[in-house]
């Protein structure tokens, strides 16, 4: 194999990813990548709300239909992007090493400066800070059922772009705050904007944030040989117990649905996952501890202990409260 067509979307983080995956297997000893930029729904329709469109597997459907069509030999995806179960004859082969998997807190820089302002050192002091009804720009339907719960005064708004626009759109006014991966922030050098992460028990992150995921067909194994060589055995099984927590639940792509699995320091993989109504109003969770080698049973046990406290009855409200556009439904 001389050169391998890698298949990603163009934005600012889908670029740092594809080139980080392109460097990784060059200087592994793998075959020299071609980056191919394919333009998705998710792109196309920057002024809609997710939850209103079909939700984040919009990022990744034209990527994955060149995947099958043999237009490209992998694609290299956000991992939280990715459907549970994924189209026919397509497999995760590999993954990058984990960044930061938390949301993060950002907020304003003022014309008087941001040192001006003391950054929160807790939630409780995020919460003093922004007051009874801050404007909180996020465009996912979890990380508002989740901060719904600390900020039941707030109004949440749709935020879509590249990370600058994002940015930009804050530090003109438009939101008091914005809520974010921190893994995206930090991987585009934006670091410094991190007013705050918000703990795992506060805001459970997405099943696989912070993880970058690379797909290839079932069956070609020269690609999966080649990506094979830059496996991050830790990261792969975190992403491993987070999707079968989502799989179990029947998650879709917009759904209030948290994971989150780390290594403990005996070598055993810690899961916590969460549930909650678009509202606030219900939230549950569980947990489980186990070793590495069994992630996807780790993940089923904790869906399982998800559903016996009642996840399928808050999942279906949060599914008939999503409107579906154009005959998909979120």
């Amino acid at each position: 194999m001389t050169t391998l067509r890698l298949g990603t979307r163009g934005s600012q983080l889908a670029l740092w990813q594809a080139n980080t995956v392109k460097q990784r297997i060059a200087e592994s000893g793998g075959p020299h990548c071609e980056i191919v930029v394919i333009k998705t729904s998710g792109d196309r329709q920057q002024d809609a709300p997710l939850s209103e469109i079909g939700g984040k597997r919009l990022f990744v459907k034209e990527i994955e239909d060149a995947l099958l069509r043999d237009d490209i030999d992998l694609a290299v995806h956000s991992s939280k992007d990715m459907p549970a179960l994924l189209p026919a004859g397509l497999v995760i082969a590999g993954v990058l090493p984990r960044e930061d998997p938390l949301d993060a807190i950002v907020l304003p820089v003022r014309a008087e400066g941001r040192g001006q302002r003391a950054e929160p050192a807790s939630v409780g002091d995020l919460v003093k800070m922004l007051g009874e009804t801050p404007s909180i720009g996020t465009s996912s339907v979890r990380r508002i059922a989740q901060l719904t719960r600390l900020f039941p005064g707030a109004r949440f708004t749709p935020i879509r772009g590249n990370l600058d626009t994002r940015l930009r759109k804050l530090d003109e006014g438009q939101h008091d705050a914005i809520v974010l991966a921190a893994a995206g922030l930090r991987r585009l050098g934006f670091a410094s904007r991190i007013s705050m992460t918000f703990p795992a028990d506060a805001c459970v992150p997405a099943p696989g944030q912070g993880i970058v995921a690379i797909e290839i067909r079932d069956g070609d194994e020269d690609t999966r040989r080649a990506v094979a060589r830059i496996e991050d055995a830790a990261a792969a099984a975190a992403l491993a117990a987070e999707r079968a927590v989502v799989e179990r639940l029947g998650g879709g792509c917009q759904t209030p649905i948290g994971a989150l699995a780390t290594m403990t320091g005996d070598g055993q993989l810690e899961l916590m996952g969460a549930v909650v109504a678009l509202d606030g109003s219900r939230a549950v969770r569980a947990r489980a501890r186990g070793p590495r080698e069994d992630a996807v049973t780790l993940g089923v046990s904790v869906g399982d202990q998800l559903l016996a406290e009642g996840a399928a009855d808050i999942l279906a409200d949060a599914q008939r409260a999503q409107t579906p556009v154009d005959g998909i439904q979120p």
